[in-house]
C-alpha cells in the first residue's frame, strides 16, 4: 500500500480545501517544490498534485509551482497531477515539464472520447479521478452534481485503458472523519484497474483498515490534511502500511 501525500495548489501556495470549498482553503506553505521536497525526505515513493485553480478555470494556472515541484523532485520520485486538464496538448505539455502521470477528471466525464483518446497517445501516463457522493459523480471542481453512478464509469474508463482510478468520497475529503471503506471496496470490487482511495484520512486506522483491504485492488491511498495538521504521521503511515503488506 502506498501512501501519497497531496499538494493542492492555489495561486501559487499550497492549501487544503473541505469538501473542495475554495472559500474554505488553509494555506499550509507559501513554497510548492520545499513542500515537494520535504515530502521526498519524509519517504514519499509519489506525490500527489492538484491545480485547482486550473480545475475551476478548464485550464492549467499553476504552471510555474508544477514545474518548480517537478524540477525539485528531480525524476526521484513520480508525480501526478490534475486540474484543468481537458485536450491533448496540455497532457503533453505536462509529461514533459516532468509529471509522471496526469490526472483527468472533469473532461473524462463530459468529453469521454477525449479520455479515450489520452489513453492512446500516453498509454501507461494516464488516471481518472472519479469523485463521489452518495455514489454519484460530480463535476467541475465538485460544484456540480451529475447523473452518474461512480462504478459504471470506472468500468468504462477502464476499457479505454487507464492506468488506475482514483476514488474521493467528496462528502468526507478534508473533513477527518476518516475514510469510506466501503464504498472504496465497492468500486474495486468490479474493477480489474487498481484504486487509489482518497479523501478523510484521519489517522493510523484509516491505513490499518485500507490495508486490511488492500487484496480487493486497492493499492494507494492520498492524504493531505491529516498529515499536514499532524493528526497522521506520514513517515509511521508508510511503515505501517510497509509491515502490513508484507504480512500478506
Amino acid at each position: 500500500m502506498l501512501i501519497i501525500p497531496a499538494i493542492d495548489l492555489k495561486d501559487g501556495k499550497c492549501v487544503r480545501l473541505q469538501q473542495g470549498a475554495m472559500e474554505t482553503a488553509t494555506v499550509f506553505s507559501d513554497d510548492p517544490a520545499a513542500m515537494a521536497e520535504r515530502w521526498l525526505k519524509h519517504g514519499a515513493r509519489r506525490l500527489h498534485v492538484v491545480d485547482l485553480n486550473g480545475a475551476a478555470a478548464g485550464r492549467p494556472k499553476n504552471e510555474g509551482a508544477i514545474r518548480a515541484i517537478a524540477t525539485a523532485v528531480g525524476g526521484k520520485i513520480p508525480v501526478q497531477l490534475g486540474g484543468g486538464v481537458r485536450d491533448l496538448d496540455t497532457i503533453e505539455q505536462l509529461l514533459d515539464s516532468g509529471i509522471s502521470y496526469v490526472i483527468v477528471g472533469t473532461a473524462a466525464v463530459k468529453t469521454p472520447g477525449f479520455l479515450h483518446d489520452a489513453c492512446t497517445a500516453f498509454a501507461g501516463h494516464i488516471l481518472v479521478a472519479l469523485d463521489a457522493k452518495d455514489g454519484k459523480v460530480a463535476v467541475d471542481g465538485w460544484s456540480k452534481m451529475t447523473g452518474h453512478q461512480v462504478a459504471d464509469l470506472a468500468k468504462k474508463f477502464q476499457d479505454y485503458g487507464v492506468e488506475a482510478i482514483i476514488y474521493t468520497d467528496i462528502g468526507r475529503d478534508g473533513m477527518l472523519t476518516g475514510i469510506n471503506i466501503e464504498a472504496t471496496v465497492a468500486l474495486a470490487r468490479v474493477l480489474t484497474v487498481p484504486v487509489i482511495a482518497s479523501g478523510g484520512i484521519t489517522g493510523l486506522e484509516d491505513i490499518k483498515a485500507l490495508c486490511e483491504v488492500e487484496r480487493e485492488g486497492i493499492v494507494a491511498a492520498i492524504t493531505g490534511r491529516a498529515v499536514y495538521e499532524g493528526k497522521l504521521d506520514f513517515a509511521a503511515a508508510q511503515k505501517l502500511a510497509d509491515q502490513l503488506s508484507k504480512k500478506d
